[in-house]
């Protein structure tokens, strides 16, 4: 159906829990529930499906920059691997990573052979193409996390930072000092800053896609506001609108080249700044 420009489309049975534009053509949508993954071509309002499985989808991310290839999370811990190509609906490679829950995955901006996988209180770094049905191990564990983990996801220039947000109402940002990526991800990388954040649970934390050092989370300080946080852990800015803005914005999205931002809440409405 459509309204006032706005086109509706129902392909998915279940909730949606994450979509990513494709990275080379931006026609396609890509769209994650809890038992499919499907493309869009808006072009034709048709919604392929790509994967399809009984364990329950959590995230996804593009292994590749012709988004050929994803890495999709289950609930129950384990990782696929699909591949756009491959005719069925069946997964390249499921593999058990160790977690109880992953929660979300992420792919380094750079080497896109890594990825970050988040779950009950663990933080991995993982290299797909070692990866097994079984007997994964991780080449760098991101420490400290006392409660379960909400997301994970690495900086978006150099992916040497990663910043991530826990029940314990604590960010996170780690940091290697070595800029080599094979080294930085053989030892455990380095806590930055740790600190408290009056936050609902879950809420991702955010990269600037435009920058390497700031971030921005949803806060449930009063008035409700979007907060936005140095690489080091300082406070820029708070945006915040006491008409407007009321509740808490658990997902945030900084526009790829503008300066707007975009908070979005629980009940749907979205704020705009």
């Amino acid at each position: 159906g459509s309204e006032e420009g706005a086109h509706t489309f129902i392909p998915h049975s279940f909730q949606v829990s994450c979509m990513h534009f494709s990275p080379c053509n931006p026609a396609h949508l890509l769209s994650l529930s809890s038992d499919t993954l499907r493309c869009a071509d808006v072009t034709r309002a048709v919604f392929d499906e790509i994967c399809r499985s009984e364990e329950n989808f959590s995230c996804f991310d593009f292994l590749e920059e012709n988004a050929c290839t994803a890495i999709v999370s289950h609930w129950d811990g384990a990782v696929a691997v699909v591949d756009r190509r491959t005719p069925g609906l069946s997964s390249e490679l499921s593999a058990d990573i160790g977690f109880s829950r992953t929660r979300t995955v992420h792919v380094h901006p750079v080497h896109k052979h890594y990825f970050l996988a988040a779950g009950s209180v663990d933080v991995c770094v993982f290299d797909v193409r070692y990866l097994k049905a079984k007997g994964n191990k991780p080449l760098s564990s991101l420490r400290g996390h006392t409660k379960s983990v909400a997301s994970a996801y690495f900086s978006p220039v150099t992916g040497s930072r990663v910043v991530t947000v826990c029940a314990d109402d604590k960010l996170r940002i780690f940091n290697s000092k070595n800029t080599q990526v094979l080294l930085i991800f053989k030892k455990q990388s380095n806590k930055i800053k740790t600190y408290k954040n009056s936050q609902p649970k879950p809420a991702w934390a955010i990269w600037d896609p435009k920058q390497e050092h700031c971030f921005l989370v949803g806060s449930m300080a009063q008035p409700r506001q979007i907060q936005v946080f140095q690489d080091t852990g300082t406070l820029l800015h708070s945006f915040y609108n006491g008409d407007c803005l009321t509740s808490v914005c658990s997902i945030n999205v900084v526009h790829p080249s503008q300066n707007i931002l975009v908070g979005g809440n629980s009940s749907g409405r979205l704020h705009v700044f």
